[in-house]
Protein backbone atom coordinates (compact mmCIF):
# COMPACT_ATOMS: atom_id res chain seq x y z
CA UNK A 1 0.00 0.00 0.00
CA UNK A 2 1.21 3.51 -0.85
CA UNK A 3 0.24 6.72 0.91
CA UNK A 4 0.36 10.46 0.41
CA UNK A 5 -0.30 13.80 2.08
CA UNK A 6 -1.61 17.01 0.55
CA UNK A 7 1.03 19.75 0.89
CA UNK A 8 -0.73 22.27 -1.36
CA UNK A 9 -3.46 24.69 -0.28
CA UNK A 10 -6.22 22.77 -2.07
CA UNK A 11 -6.29 19.95 -4.64
CA UNK A 12 -9.30 18.91 -6.76
CA UNK A 13 -10.47 15.32 -6.46
CA UNK A 14 -12.23 14.15 -9.60
CA UNK A 15 -14.76 11.48 -10.48
CA UNK A 16 -12.57 10.09 -13.26
CA UNK A 17 -8.89 10.27 -14.23
CA UNK A 18 -9.13 13.44 -16.30
CA UNK A 19 -8.85 17.20 -15.84
CA UNK A 20 -12.19 17.41 -17.66
CA UNK A 21 -13.95 15.17 -15.13
CA UNK A 22 -16.20 16.75 -12.50
CA UNK A 23 -14.70 17.67 -9.14
CA UNK A 24 -16.41 15.62 -6.44
CA UNK A 25 -14.44 16.93 -3.45
CA UNK A 26 -11.14 18.54 -2.50
CA UNK A 27 -8.06 17.72 -0.48
CA UNK A 28 -6.88 20.45 1.86
CA UNK A 29 -3.38 20.91 3.22
CA UNK A 30 -2.58 18.07 5.61
CA UNK A 31 -5.14 15.58 4.32
CA UNK A 32 -3.68 12.07 4.26
CA UNK A 33 -4.73 9.51 1.65
CA UNK A 34 -4.17 5.93 0.61
CA UNK A 35 -3.33 5.12 -3.02
CA UNK A 36 -5.75 2.60 -4.52
CA UNK A 37 -4.98 2.63 -8.24
CA UNK A 38 -3.05 4.47 -10.96
CA UNK A 39 -3.85 5.53 -14.51
CA UNK A 40 -1.00 7.38 -16.24
CA UNK A 41 -0.36 10.47 -14.07
CA UNK A 42 -3.63 9.99 -12.14
CA UNK A 43 -3.92 8.34 -8.73
CA UNK A 44 -7.12 6.93 -7.25
CA UNK A 45 -7.01 7.88 -3.58
CA UNK A 46 -9.07 7.27 -0.45
CA UNK A 47 -9.18 9.97 2.20
CA UNK A 48 -8.04 8.84 5.62
CA UNK A 49 -10.67 10.63 7.66
CA UNK A 50 -13.78 10.05 5.54
CA UNK A 51 -12.86 7.14 3.21
CA UNK A 52 -13.97 9.20 0.21
CA UNK A 53 -12.48 8.03 -3.09
CA UNK A 54 -11.53 9.97 -6.20
CA UNK A 55 -8.80 10.72 -8.71
CA UNK A 56 -6.04 13.29 -8.26
CA UNK A 57 -3.07 14.33 -10.38
CA UNK A 58 0.03 12.62 -8.98
CA UNK A 59 1.96 15.89 -9.31
CA UNK A 60 -0.31 17.38 -6.65
CA UNK A 61 0.39 14.94 -3.83
CA UNK A 62 3.46 14.22 -1.68
CA UNK A 63 4.11 10.50 -1.40
CA UNK A 64 4.75 9.05 2.05
CA UNK A 65 6.57 5.93 3.14
CA UNK A 66 4.62 3.55 5.35
CA UNK A 67 6.72 4.68 8.30
CA UNK A 68 5.92 8.35 7.60
CA UNK A 69 2.25 7.49 7.13
CA UNK A 70 2.04 5.80 10.53
CA UNK A 71 3.97 8.60 12.23
CA UNK A 72 1.86 11.40 10.76
CA UNK A 73 -1.39 9.51 11.29
CA UNK A 74 -0.63 9.28 14.99
CA UNK A 75 0.68 12.84 15.38
CA UNK A 76 -1.12 15.73 17.05
CA UNK A 77 -3.36 17.78 14.76
CA UNK A 78 -3.60 21.50 14.23
CA UNK A 79 -6.96 22.90 13.09
CA UNK A 80 -6.95 26.05 10.95
CA UNK A 81 -9.88 28.26 11.97
CA UNK A 82 -8.56 31.42 10.30
CA UNK A 83 -9.44 32.32 6.72
CA UNK A 84 -5.81 31.81 5.74
CA UNK A 85 -2.76 30.54 7.59
CA UNK A 86 0.90 30.32 6.56
CA UNK A 87 3.04 27.20 6.77
CA UNK A 88 6.75 27.38 5.96
CA UNK A 89 8.37 24.91 3.59
CA UNK A 90 11.80 25.05 5.21
CA UNK A 91 13.43 22.89 2.56
CA UNK A 92 12.55 25.24 -0.32
CA UNK A 93 12.30 28.40 1.83
CA UNK A 94 8.78 29.08 0.57
CA UNK A 95 5.39 29.59 2.19
CA UNK A 96 2.23 27.57 1.68
CA UNK A 97 -1.03 29.48 2.18
CA UNK A 98 -3.28 27.08 4.08
CA UNK A 99 -7.03 27.61 4.01
CA UNK A 100 -9.58 27.47 6.81
CA UNK A 101 -10.81 23.94 7.33
CA UNK A 102 -7.39 22.37 6.99
CA UNK A 103 -6.33 19.97 9.73
CA UNK A 104 -2.75 18.81 9.55
CA UNK A 105 -0.36 16.72 11.65
CA UNK A 106 2.59 18.09 13.53
CA UNK A 107 5.36 16.80 15.74
CA UNK A 108 7.92 18.53 17.93
CA UNK A 109 8.44 22.28 17.55
CA UNK A 110 5.34 22.66 15.37
CA UNK A 111 6.85 20.88 12.40
CA UNK A 112 6.45 17.74 10.34
CA UNK A 113 8.40 15.98 7.62
CA UNK A 114 6.72 14.72 4.45
CA UNK A 115 8.91 13.07 1.84
CA UNK A 116 12.00 15.24 1.44
CA UNK A 117 10.34 18.42 2.77
CA UNK A 118 10.11 19.87 6.27
CA UNK A 119 7.17 22.12 7.16
CA UNK A 120 6.95 24.44 10.17
CA UNK A 121 4.37 26.86 11.49
CA UNK A 122 3.73 29.18 14.41
CA UNK A 123 1.07 27.66 16.60
CA UNK A 124 -1.47 30.06 18.01
CA UNK A 125 -2.45 29.89 21.65
CA UNK A 126 -4.96 27.15 22.29
CA UNK A 127 -8.51 28.43 22.07
CA UNK A 128 -11.60 27.02 23.69
CA UNK A 129 -13.42 24.53 21.51
CA UNK A 130 -15.87 26.61 19.42
CA UNK A 131 -19.47 25.59 18.88
CA UNK A 132 -20.66 24.07 15.62
CA UNK A 133 -22.89 27.03 14.78
CA UNK A 134 -20.20 29.62 15.55
CA UNK A 135 -17.78 27.92 13.14
CA UNK A 136 -20.50 27.73 10.48
CA UNK A 137 -21.08 31.48 10.69
CA UNK A 138 -17.51 32.12 9.50
CA UNK A 139 -18.48 30.64 6.13
CA UNK A 140 -21.34 33.09 5.54
CA UNK A 141 -21.40 34.40 1.95
CA UNK A 142 -18.95 31.79 0.67
CA UNK A 143 -19.92 30.98 -2.93
CA UNK A 144 -21.42 27.59 -3.76
CA UNK A 145 -19.04 25.24 -5.57
CA UNK A 146 -19.85 21.62 -6.38
CA UNK A 147 -17.24 19.52 -4.57
CA UNK A 148 -15.80 22.57 -2.77
CA UNK A 149 -14.60 22.60 0.84
CA UNK A 150 -13.14 26.09 1.34
CA UNK A 151 -14.44 29.61 2.09
CA UNK A 152 -13.71 30.42 -1.57
CA UNK A 153 -16.15 27.77 -2.80
CA UNK A 154 -18.08 25.12 -0.90
CA UNK A 155 -21.05 22.80 -1.36
CA UNK A 156 -23.73 21.91 1.18
CA UNK A 157 -22.19 18.72 2.55
CA UNK A 158 -18.71 20.19 2.28
CA UNK A 159 -19.87 22.92 4.65
CA UNK A 160 -21.29 20.50 7.20
CA UNK A 161 -18.28 18.18 7.00
CA UNK A 162 -15.68 20.94 7.39
CA UNK A 163 -17.54 22.68 10.22
CA UNK A 164 -17.73 19.42 12.13
CA UNK A 165 -14.10 18.66 11.28
CA UNK A 166 -13.01 21.95 12.85
CA UNK A 167 -14.95 20.92 15.95
CA UNK A 168 -12.98 17.67 16.11
CA UNK A 169 -15.72 15.42 14.69
CA UNK A 170 -15.26 13.47 11.47
CA UNK A 171 -18.39 12.86 9.38
CA UNK A 172 -18.75 11.45 5.89
CA UNK A 173 -18.58 13.55 2.72
CA UNK A 174 -21.92 13.44 0.90
CA UNK A 175 -25.30 14.50 2.28
CA UNK A 176 -26.90 11.07 1.83
CA UNK A 177 -23.97 9.49 3.72
CA UNK A 178 -24.17 12.02 6.55
CA UNK A 179 -27.91 11.35 6.83
CA UNK A 180 -27.11 7.80 7.94
CA UNK A 181 -25.01 8.99 10.89
CA UNK A 182 -26.03 10.14 14.35
CA UNK A 183 -29.33 10.09 16.24
CA UNK A 184 -32.61 10.93 14.53
CA UNK A 185 -34.54 13.88 15.99
CA UNK A 186 -38.26 13.37 15.45
CA UNK A 187 -39.54 16.95 15.56
CA UNK A 188 -38.11 20.27 14.44
CA UNK A 189 -39.15 21.69 17.82
CA UNK A 190 -36.65 19.30 19.47
CA UNK A 191 -33.73 20.36 17.27
CA UNK A 192 -30.75 22.12 18.80
CA UNK A 193 -28.16 24.47 17.28
CA UNK A 194 -25.57 22.32 15.53
CA UNK A 195 -27.97 19.55 14.49
CA UNK A 196 -27.97 18.64 10.81
CA UNK A 197 -31.11 18.86 8.68
CA UNK A 198 -31.47 16.85 5.48
CA UNK A 199 -33.71 17.46 2.51
CA UNK A 200 -34.91 15.24 -0.33
CA UNK A 201 -36.27 15.56 -3.85
CA UNK A 202 -39.55 14.24 -5.23
CA UNK A 203 -37.96 10.82 -5.62
CA UNK A 204 -37.05 10.63 -1.95
CA UNK A 205 -33.32 11.04 -2.54
CA UNK A 206 -31.33 13.11 -0.02
CA UNK A 207 -29.94 16.05 -2.02
CA UNK A 208 -29.20 18.79 0.52
CA UNK A 209 -28.11 19.45 4.08
CA UNK A 210 -27.56 22.35 6.44
CA UNK A 211 -26.83 23.25 10.06
CA UNK A 212 -29.65 24.28 12.35
CA UNK A 213 -29.22 27.53 14.28
CA UNK A 214 -31.26 29.14 17.04
CA UNK A 215 -34.70 30.66 16.47
CA UNK A 216 -35.79 28.30 13.66
CA UNK A 217 -32.95 29.31 11.35
CA UNK A 218 -30.62 27.21 9.21
CA UNK A 219 -27.28 27.98 7.58
CA UNK A 220 -26.63 26.15 4.33
CA UNK A 221 -24.83 26.39 1.00
CA UNK A 222 -27.23 27.07 -1.86
CA UNK A 223 -25.99 29.67 -4.33
CA UNK A 224 -23.91 30.90 -1.44
CA UNK A 225 -23.71 30.16 2.27
CA UNK A 226 -26.61 32.02 3.86
CA UNK A 227 -29.26 31.78 6.56
CA UNK A 228 -32.91 30.92 5.93
CA UNK A 229 -35.93 29.98 8.03
CA UNK A 230 -36.72 26.33 8.69
CA UNK A 231 -39.90 24.61 9.89
CA UNK A 232 -41.47 21.14 9.70
CA UNK A 233 -42.00 21.54 5.93
CA UNK A 234 -38.48 22.61 5.07
CA UNK A 235 -36.43 25.69 4.21
CA UNK A 236 -38.38 28.88 3.58
CA UNK A 237 -36.60 31.64 1.71
CA UNK A 238 -38.05 34.99 2.73
CA UNK A 239 -36.61 36.82 -0.26
CA UNK A 240 -38.23 34.42 -2.72
CA UNK A 241 -41.26 33.89 -0.45
CA UNK A 242 -41.30 30.16 -1.04
CA UNK A 243 -40.05 26.83 0.27
CA UNK A 244 -36.85 25.84 -1.52
CA UNK A 245 -36.06 22.49 0.14
CA UNK A 246 -38.33 19.79 1.59
CA UNK A 247 -37.33 18.53 5.04
CA UNK A 248 -36.67 14.80 5.26
CA UNK A 249 -35.00 14.30 8.66
CA UNK A 250 -32.86 15.84 11.38
CA UNK A 251 -29.77 14.21 12.87
CA UNK A 252 -27.79 14.92 16.01
CA UNK A 253 -24.17 13.90 15.49
CA UNK A 254 -22.73 15.16 18.78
Amino acid sequence: MKYGICTLSVVPVRKDASDKSEMTTQLLFGDIVEFLDKSNQWILVKGQFDNYEGWIDYKQITELSEEEYVKLSNAAQYKVRDLTFSVKNETDNTDVIVLMGSVFPYQNNCSFVAGDKTYTFSKKEKEEKPSIDSIAMIYLNSPYLWGGKTPFGIDCSGLTQIVYKLNGVNILRDAFQQAEQGETINFISEAQPGDLAFFDNNKGKIIHTGIILENNKIIHASGNVHIDNIDHEGIFNEKEQKYTHKLRLIKRII
